[in-house]
């Protein structure tokens, strides 16, 4: 994962504003407050805040070696250090691990303790446990696991909190049991949702439709969409009241259509280009490089690795790549490289979750749905674009 120069990975939320679509962000470590990432970080070197522990190391410069935010060392210029979100990516920088406080070995402890979240979340029968619940069913090397360490944790390695893997986890269940044939109600109790209520509140985040509707295939879903011309050919944006549902890139307007069509057979689709507007235009401008960052709202179905994967996709940095075998590694699964690539190709919001900045380990652009032209096209104009957030950081 990228060094922590750049912003924390956020949370997407829908919310309706006025009859329409709004999204915001929550920090991921809200109890910093106001205070910058950098800050915060700083300050947990300085006072060597166990709180942090795990969650990130620092590197210095002038002594080429990297550390826990505990290390007992002597604490070292502020203009010397540079932050990363663990110890690979420090390594692959070309920094040393301290002997002192060994930060290398926080990593596989770390991941032990997700899996085991993990585990304990699939397992669940009577519904998701709190955080408070998981908390206390877990304990590493260190010791007894605070609820706030667990949820940074599990969001650094994964790229998404406990309660959203626990969803999706439990949206993977209930769907599996629809398309098998259940009626929607033994389908809803034996995936764990309590009432229907809880069951239809979450089916608008994660189906984009009705459990009924999803079963038919989309039927009675309405999606919206239209077909601009953009830097890379023709470009279809697709929403349903949600959020975008479908983002496709291709030669011709009506292949796409057909292709939308195809993916929702039972939903009413119409063309409407002033409803998506603002949507398109930024995904435009974004392509065209004017626009570096895209915070849009998605509606996507996704299964709990899917979703693990486009969260984490969506932190990478503009102008920046990784590898399959990265992604899998900090999402505590090194073996499952190739289900990372299968989660790239099975994205259905292209730009908007820019699984184009993955790449092979040699270096090989690998595969990707629009066109390997289009790829190399889309990385080269984020790296002649490439704002300059090390300067800017390390400039504090």
């Amino acid at each position: 994962m990228s060094e922590m120069v750049t912003k924390m990975p956020t949370v997407t939320k829908i919310t309706p504003v006025n009859g329409k679509v709004a999204s915001t962000s929550v920090s991921t470590i809200e109890q910093v407050g106001q205070e910058s990432e950098w800050d915060a970080r700083w300050r947990a070197v300085q006072t060597r805040d166990r709180r942090f522990d795990g969650d990130f190391v620092y590197a210095v410069r002038s002594t080429g070696i990297y550390c826990r935010c505990t290390c007992p060392s002597r604490r070292p210029n502020r203009r010397q250090v540079r932050f990363f979100s663990g110890p690979e990516p420090a390594s692959q920088a070309g920094f040393r691990a301290c002997r002192r406080c060994r930060p290398e070995k926080s990593l596989p402890v770390d991941r032990a303790l997700v899996r085991t979240a993990c585990r304990h979340i699939q397992e669940a029968d009577d519904g998701p446990p709190t955080l408070t619940e998981l908390s206390a069913l877990l304990k590493d090397s260190r010791g007894k696991v605070s609820p706030g360490h667990l949820q940074r944790v599990f969001k650094r390695l994964l790229g998404v909190t406990p309660r959203q893997f626990a969803d999706a986890c439990r949206q993977d269940r209930f769907k599996a049991r629809l398309k098998s044939g259940w009626d929607i109600t033994h389908a809803m109790y034996d995936a764990g949702y309590g009432s229907s209520s809880r069951l239809y509140e979450g089916s608008l985040d994660n189906l984009g439709m009705s459990p009924a509707s999803y079963k038919r295939g989309g039927g009675g879903a309405r999606i919206a969409y239209t077909t601009v011309d953009s830097p890379l050919g023709q470009l279809l944006v697709a929403a349903t009241p949600q959020g975008i549902c479908a983002v496709k890139i291709g030669d011709h307007h009506k292949d796409l259509e057909d292709e939308l069509r195809g993916e929702f057979p039972g939903a009413e689709l119409h063309q409407d280009n002033p409803a998506l507007g603002e949507w398109v235009t930024a995904i435009v401008e974004h392509l065209s490089g004017k626009l570096p960052s895209l915070d849009l709202p998605l509606d996507v179905r996704a299964t709990a690795f899917q979703r693990q994967v486009w969260e984490y996709l969506r932190t990478i940095p503009y102008g920046e790549t990784r590898t399959y075998q990265q992604i899998a590694t900090e999402l505590g699964q090194p073996g499952a490289a190739r289900a990372v690539g299968r989660a790239c190709a099975t994205n259905p919001v292209a730009v908007v979750v820019p699984c184009h900045r993955v790449v092979r380990r040699d270096g090989n652009l690998g595969g990707y749905r629009w066109g390997l032209h289009r790829k190399k096209a889309l990385l080269a104009q984020e790296r002649a674009q490439e704002l300059p957030r090390n300067t800017a950081s390390e400039s504090n």
